[in-house]
């Protein structure tokens, strides 16, 4: 009996001093503390998604809208009210509805990471759960992508571009212009992204594959994938294009053009770090600049209904006009390496089905029929 009370006065004597241990440390836990600990969960978030399969651009985007709205308010995430969530997203940090949907979705990401991992650990060290901002009544719903993007027409994109090469010889840089020229065209013949254009590398062409050539991208990934390799088509024209571009343009930039690894669309500019050390390579041209280079090419050459180009209607205008000519919707999503055949069918919208075309051709057939009877 004596050795029975001696073990119960020593069990709660140990649950009394866990209990003290843990005041005290939650007492002495203070606000550094808490940034602290919120930047380490951002560090192994990192890590989680990056085994997950995330690239490292796609990890800065996932954390940036945390760090921005914890910033803003100047806390941490467990400290983040509702009610501050909806008045930034409603105030300053008030952005269209798919960006909004966006960053709700990876705050909530977020914090279903934290709570998973350390929501015990948070309670323990600072008295606080761990529970999400976003709810049923602030979160944005999905409403799709139901913007009609109607590009140039055949024949307005053939002047377009014979526009543009007719006035390559008076640009004040021919050679910059005439890469220009060049991306735009290939990206209309071919269907490619912005991005994926930026990023060829000259060993990335293969001119014997299939009958004119075809060159490799690094498309979109899908599912935690990765981004995934693909084969793009050059097609006669592009094929005549590309060579021309590599005889007589590409030698005109500061690298070495021999290289296999060298970018196909090297930038006029060369960091000062790189060209500090004097080596013959050059950057990739960025995405954002040949869009603003296509835009001003498109003011000054473009004529027509559609003023104004950039690099994803020169994919739908390639969608739209090859299935026009008789391309079977197949060998469409084929080239623009498309999973499914629907998102394929979204790039014809002005290809599609037209009535008052049906009307004429069933008024067409009948007035032949009634004409043969008689």
């Amino acid at each position: 009996m004596a050795a029975d009370g001696a073990s119960s006065a020593a069990g709660v004597g140990s649950g009394e001093l866990a209990d003290v241990e843990s005041l005290q440390r939650l007492a002495s836990a203070s606000g550094d503390d808490e940034h602290d600990f919120f930047r380490n969960t951002l560090v192994e978030y990192g890590w989680a998604r990056d085994v997950a399969g995330l690239s490292p651009a796609t990890l800065q985007r996932i954390m940036y809208p945390v760090i921005e709205i914890c910033d803003y308010f100047d806390c941490v995430p467990w400290r983040l009210t509702q009610q501050q969530f909806d008045q930034y997203f409603a105030g300053p940090g008030k952005r269209s509805h798919a960006t909004i949907r966006k960053k709700t979705v990876q705050i909530d990401n977020y914090y279903r990471f934290l709570e998973h991992r350390y929501a015990g650990e948070l309670l323990r060290a600072f008295g606080v759960g761990v529970e999400s901002p976003v709810d049923p009544f602030n979160r944005p719903r999905h409403r799709g992508d139901f913007a009609l993007r109607i590009p140039p027409t055949r024949r307005a994109m053939t002047a377009f571009f014979a526009d543009w090469r007719d006035a390559l010889p008076r640009s004040r840089k021919y050679h910059v212009s005439a890469r220009d020229y060049t991306m735009a065209k290939i990206a209309y013949l071919s269907g490619v992204r912005a991005s994926e254009l930026c990023a060829v590398k000259i060993g990335d062409i293969h001119w014997e594959a299939g009958q004119w050539g075809r060159f490799v991208v690094v498309g979109k990934g899908a599912r935690g994938s990765g981004p995934r390799e693909r084969q793009a088509f050059l097609f006669e024209e592009g094929r005549e294009l590309l060579w021309w571009y590599l005889e007589q343009v590409r030698g005109e930039f500061c690298d070495d053009p021999t290289d296999a690894g060298a970018p196909l669309w090297p930038s006029e500019r060369l960091p000062t770090a790189v060209a500090a050390l004097n080596l013959a390579v050059a950057p990739a041209i960025q995405p954002s600049t040949f869009r603003r280079n296509l835009k001003a090419a498109s003011h000054h050459h473009l004529n027509g209904p559609v003023r104004e180009l950039y690099p994803h209607l020169l994919r739908h205008a390639c969608a739209t006009h090859n299935y026009q000519r008789g391309m079977p919707l197949w060998d469409v999503q084929k080239m623009l390496g498309h999973e499914w055949a629907s998102t394929t069918v979204g790039y014809l919208a002005s290809a599609g089905a037209d009535p008052e075309r049906s009307v004429i051709e069933s008024t067409q057939r009948a007035v032949r029929r009634l004409s043969t009877e008689n």
